[in-house]
């Protein structure tokens, strides 16, 4: 008896609405990656997707927006939601600092605690401790810097950490050292819904390639200047333009900071700082955009911009829509 037609499309169409028959074969889902500032969250994600995207750097509060990176192999494909630290809020951009990291916890499907390895659980860690209590998501103690710490005190740690709540998983590593972090992955996929993936195998980022860009100043404006400043700074892509003919981008950005002395700082006598700024975040600028970059920087003030929405909006830092 031959088949109906409109039977097999009906059929067909329910079959990629369910996800299709393949997705039995691949895990795909979200990871959301917390913890204190400076534990090293952004240096974890970077080192599990082997690119940089996320900047780094010893200051506190370095990750501002919540940033996706895409793993992918043959067992599917995880999307690592790297979120700021969670800190008490000062300011408006600390609302949406911290609203970025809620959010991305409320997406989860499995939650990566960063720690590092200190047998005393400081009060902000009790706090989020008492916060994944609550919730029905898995959650991956992952006890970072490993290389720091000797064994004998290691094995405290996770036991003064087992103390305070259940965890799925607990697996010391050093992000830098890229020491176990194929066990990171391993147990990732295996909290991970069966499903299709979200992006397509060679996407690594859903960055824009000027917020990227943006970051990388501001990455090296926050390991070069005095600790009372990069706090108070943001970075805004003015113009990026690519000259097909010579393979060169022309960029130019200008550093917000807050008060008319920092401007001077930033600057630097002669304009040396902001020089040493450029010089610093061109190499990996030609590095990402396999290209040369013409970079030119300036400085200008907006005081209290940390708590105007609309600045904080106007230099990248904007809520997704619910």
């Amino acid at each position: 008896m031959a088949s109906d037609p409109l039977e097999d499309l009906l059929k067909e169409l329910n079959q990629k609405k369910e996800g299709g028959e393949n997705d039995q074969s691949k895990k795909s889902g979200f990871a959301a990656v917390i913890g204190r500032p400076n534990v090293g969250k952004s240096t974890l994600m970077n080192h599990l997707i082997g690119q940089k995207i996320a900047i780094t750097s010893p200051r506190s509060q370095t990750t501002r927006n919540r940033i996706q990176t895409v793993f992918t192999d043959e067992r599917g494909q995880i999307i690592f939601l790297d979120t700021p630290g969670i800190h008490k809020v000062k300011n408006r951009l600390g609302d949406y600092m911290m609203a970025q990291t809620n959010r991305s916890l409320k997406e989860a499907d499995v939650i990566l605690w960063l720690v590092e390895p200190k047998e005393r659980i400081s009060d902000e860690d009790q706090n989020i401790a008492l916060g994944l209590k609550s919730m029905h998501t898995p959650v991956l103690l992952i006890i970072n810097k490993i290389d720091l710490a000797p064994k004998p005190e290691l094995l405290k740690v996770i036991d003064a950490y087992q103390k305070m709540m259940d965890f799925q998983e607990i697996i010391p590593v050093s992000a830098l050292k890229e020491q176990n972090l194929s066990d990171v992955l391993d147990t990732i996929f295996r909290y991970l819904p069966y499903g299709p993936m979200y992006y397509d195998e060679d996407t690594v980022t859903d960055q824009p390639m000027r917020q990227i860009v943006a970051e990388l100043i501001r990455e090296k404006a926050l390991r070069l200047l005095d600790k009372e400043i990069p706090h108070g700074i943001a970075v805004l892509i003015d113009s990026m333009k690519y000259r097909e003919e010579k393979n060169i981008y022309d960029i130019q950005a200008t550093i917000i900071c807050e008060r008319d002395s920092h401007k001077g700082i930033i600057i630097g006598k002669n304009g040396e700082m902001l020089k040493q700024i450029g010089s610093h975040a061109r190499p990996e600028m030609e590095k990402m955009l396999e290209s040369k970059v013409n970079l030119k920087l300036w400085v200008k003030v907006k005081e209290h911009w940390r708590d105007s929405d609309t600045l904080i909006a106007n230099f990248g830092y904007r809520k997704d829509e619910e």
